[in-house]
């Protein structure tokens, strides 16, 4: 017999899979000789009240075997033989458009300028430690692309964009825990995913893809009108059906290279501000309303999000990527600028709390720039971050400030210990910032503050700069053909070409992008 059940229960019977069996056999009256199964299908904590509430879904088996979990197919063609798609770029974009276009039978090969996920290990290495910038391996660049070393987190807004859940199945099905299938806000966390993406790469080179790491693009190849391929550091052709253009928010070197080669770009609107870090056990203290968080419960997360005015203009100021018991790391793609991010590692266990904390950017808010055309955002976000490492001492060590000093106009005189393992150097940020950013935070914070009681605190402190949350450039495409309107062959996809935000989205524009290729070639194979 199937039983589809909603409960609304407490976390210690709600979050404990054992608890939650014994009390539906009791409620139920079903003895401990008879098989029962259960099958979550969608799990949340509800804060809000005083009493803490886990809202549940689920199915339940009683005497009966439960369908597979999966429900895609996990079998994938042999395309060695088949026709070649170059694909740029191996992060989540990249490696979901290649396992597609295997099953639609087109032979994927990735260029990634980054190392494998074991390579790219020593590269952090360096990078924390030692503040060395490797320019083509680091927390953004390399396989698996910025969310391997940077969380992992698996929610999105863009249910349009495709099959969410046939993502999730094919995360589950290369090692992600089942439990990202149901809860509200899945996560697999920056320790598990280098192995998931691994897998990923097994199946894609078993499958008679090909990956090929320290491989860069200089630029372009063309077959007439069509872009077929594109040329490595090394002067080799990588030719193909097609290119899909899945590089990241990050990779400044390719937005100049289709400049160069006039291909229309656009300027997009885009985020720019701090990380915010408080420790984990106040964050707690506010969201739980408990003196000290009970053992069955995760690390609390936040969600902020407020209205400043600048200059008479309106500006959204709000909380971006909350990491709960996470860390803060150097994201910095070139030596001479400080860069940050958040992670998470899987069990949310770090001391920290951390949240990128930002406010929206406008082309009128980068009229300086302007010279620069479309590219004005990427000349922007680069000002700033050479400023910020200059002004913190010209190493990976990253400004900082307190809260309530941020406030109150002053440089902070001591510094909190920190999960960002480069250093902070004591800097007043409202300086660091344009004047527009500097003032929307500070109206932000307090805002925030009102919000959660305790947030605005000596025990909070910001640390810059938050400068990559999303491309500041769009490469147009086609809605129907996923196609550059003016250039046959290219296929931008992902977040750098402004068309995603995290990795569900990335991947299912991937996989979207994969399709549109497909059918624009089906004619003709």
């Amino acid at each position: 017999m199937k039983k589809e059940v909603q409960l609304v229960l407490p976390p210690a019977i709600g979050l404990e899979e054992i608890a939650l069996t014994q009390h539906l056999r009791q409620q139920w009256q079903v003895p401990e000789a008879v098989p029962l199964e259960l099958r979550i299908k969608k799990r949340s904590i509800d804060a809000r009240r005083a009493s803490i509430q886990v809202h549940l879904q689920l199915e339940a088996f009683i005497e009966e075997t439960p369908p597979p979990l999966l429900s895609f197919s996990n079998q994938y063609l042999d395309v060695r033989q088949a026709a070649p798609v170059i694909i740029v770029g191996a992060g989540p974009a990249g490696m979901f458009a290649a396992l597609r276009l295997i099953e639609l039978g087109l032979k994927p090969i990735l260029l990634e300028r980054g190392r494998d996920v074991q390579s790219r290990r020593r590269d952090l290495a360096d990078l924390n430690k030692k503040h060395r910038v490797n320019a083509h391996s680091n927390y953004c660049f390399g396989e698996g692309g910025a969310g391997t070393y940077s969380d992992g987190k698996l929610y999105t807004r863009s249910k349009k964009r495709g099959d969410i859940r046939r993502i999730l199945e094919i995360l589950v099905a290369h090692g992600a825990s089942e439990a990202i299938l149901y809860e509200a806000h899945p996560h697999i966390g920056t320790n598990k995913l280098p192995k998931i993406v691994q897998a990923l790469r097994q199946r894609i080179l078993e499958a008679g893809g090909e990956i090929h790491f320290d491989t860069w693009v200089n630029d372009l190849y063309w077959e007439g009108k069509r872009l077929a391929g594109v040329q490595s550091q090394g002067g080799q052709t990588w030719a193909g059906k097609g290119v899909l253009l899945a590089t990241g928010h990050s990779a400044r070197d390719i937005f100049n290279l289709l400049q160069r080669h006039q291909i229309r770009l656009e300027f997009k609107a885009f985020a720019l501000g701090v990380r915010i870090e408080h420790p984990q056990a106040l964050i707690d203290q506010i969201q739980y309303k408990c003196a000290v968080r009970p053992e069955y419960l995760p690390a609390s997360a936040y969600s902020l999000v407020s209205q400043g005015r600048y200059g008479g203009k309106e500006r959204g100021v709000f909380s971006f990527c909350m990491c709960p018991g996470g860390f803060i790391v150097p994201a910095a793609t070139q030596s001479g600028e400080i860069v940050v991010n958040g992670m998470s590692p899987s069990r949310r266990n770090s001391r920290y709390a951390n949240s990128g904390t930002v406010v929206s950017v406008d082309w009128d808010d980068v009229g300086e720039f302007h010279e620069a055309g479309v590219l004005a955002g990427l000349a922007f976000q680069a000002a700033i971050e050479q400023k910020a490492c200059a002004w913190a001492g010209g190493t990976q060590r990253a400004p900082a400030q307190l809260l309530t000093d941020f406030v109150q106009g002053k440089l902070s005189s001591a510094l909190n210990e920190s999960s960002y393992q480069p250093g902070l150097e004591a800097v007043e940020m409202e300086a660091l910032l344009p004047p527009f950013i500097a003032q929307t935070l500070k109206q932000g914070i307090r805002a925030f503050g009102q919000k959660m009681k305790g947030y605005l605190s000596e025990q909070g402190q910001m640390i810059g700069i938050e400068s990559r949350t999303s491309s500041p450039v769009r490469i147009p495409r086609n809605p129907e053909t996923g196609q550059h309107p003016e250039v046959p062959g290219l296929f931008p996809v992902g977040e750098g070409a402004g068309y995603a935000g995290g990795i569900m989205s990335a991947a299912m524009d991937g996989e979207r992008a994969a399709e549109h290729l497909w059918a624009s070639l089906r004619t003709s194979l």
